[in-house]
């Protein structure tokens, strides 16, 4: 099969879907890759590089896209990518449909077929490809928000982690699934006064495992409009696969908030849990809503796309393999993960979500 790698454009995003290591075992399977002219550069991979594993590496987009059946990006596509996707391309990437129904409408349009990485599910209810991000996110959601509750930033002044004769800070985290449960470990080993909210009893046991400055709650309605009044970062990580996050805080619980707290709501890729969220990016990526710092990038881990790429493209290597092979929906978590088949809603979440 013939792979495309295009660039990624989406504002500051120095991801890259496949680094050459991956690209040269596709290449020994038989395939052609075709690497977008820079497409690694920001993650630290020359098109040198891509070249030495077998790849080809093309001028600019049009010749990435008008080579390939099979297009492996990170990000949903934007509008420079819209203009090359064709109806025969079998799109793998990060898509969230659910909130972007403009999107969704134009790849309908095209008459593609999209699976989407945070919608591939095992047997086990796992989600492999969202995972390592969630991971990333996660933690960067914590640093993130330990800085912006630095003065100069628009924070109240605060070290999250606190010392002796200056009290901790209070992160209050909403799901403790992956990127939640990373960000409570990161909030944790700071010193922090953590409180996370999550339905799942096994999960809330993990998080008190964390530490002693960690409790693990129900989400109670009163409980969360409690501890969000009391927050000095609140984080949101709230995930239902291939569906709208629901608004577990609303804007008047984030009207309690003392003026210079911080949100960072890591699930603003599905719409976000929080009611005041709405998408920025890396280029203007915090506004003030509510007396309250607002950090809601759409691509967290895009920070460090080193780091990301590297953890990206490891987990998303077999399914390649899987996808460059004609009896690649036999394969059950590739299946469940197809948003848009030739042209036509597929996702029963998704398709419920935009009914």
């Amino acid at each position: 099969m013939q792979i495309g790698i295009p660039r990624e454009i989406k504002p500051l995003e120095g991801r890259v879907a496949l680094n050459p290591e991956a690209c040269g075992d596709l290449v020994q399977a038989g395939h052609s890759v075709f690497v977008e002219h820079n497409a690694g550069k920001l993650s630290g991979y020359s098109n040198e590089r891509y070249k030495a594993a077998g790849a080809t590496v093309t001028a600019n987009p049009g010749e990435t896209y008008g080579q390939a059946q099979l297009v492996v990006k990170v990000k949903e596509p934007v509008a420079g990518d819209l203009a090359y996707l064709q109806k025969d391309h079998l799109l793998f990437c990060y898509l969230h449909l659910a909130a972007n129904p403009e999107l969704t409408h134009k790849l309908q349009d095209i008459g593609l077929t999209g699976i989407a990485f945070e919608t591939v599910e095992t047997d086990e209810h796992a989600l492999p490809l969202l995972a390592p991000m969630s991971d990333i996110a996660g933690r960067l959601a914590t640093q993130i928000g330990s800085n912006l509750l630095h003065q100069p930033a628009g924070g109240k002044g605060l070290l999250l982690g606190g010392l002796p004769g200056a009290e901790r800070g209070r992160v209050v985290i909403i799901g403790a699934g992956n990127a939640g449960g990373n960000a409570a470990a990161m909030a944790a080993a700071m010193g922090a006064e953590v409180t996370v909210f999550d339905l799942n009893r096994e999960r809330l046991a993990e998080m008190r495992r964390l530490g002693n400055n960690v409790t693990g709650l129900y989400p109670y309605q009163d409980a969360v409009r409690q501890a969000v009044a009391g927050a000095d970062l609140l984080i949101g990580a709230v995930l239902k696969t291939g569906d709208r996050s629901p608004h577990v805080v609303t804007r008047s619980m984030v009207a309690t908030m003392a003026a210079g707290s911080v949100i960072v709501d890591i699930s603003v890729d599905q719409g976000g849990c929080i009611e005041t969220t709405r998408p920025t990016t890396y280029e203007a990526p915090t506004y003030l809503e509510e007396g309250v710092v607002h950090f809601t990038v759409t691509n967290i881990p895009g920070a460090v796309p080193r780091s990301a790429s590297q953890a990206l493209s490891a987990v998303l290597l077999p399914y390649v393999h899987q996808l460059a092979e004609t009896d690649w929906k036999a394969n059950p978590a590739l299946g469940r993960g197809v948003n848009i088949e030739a042209g036509q809603l597929v996702h029963p979440a998704l398709k419920e979500s935009l009914a």
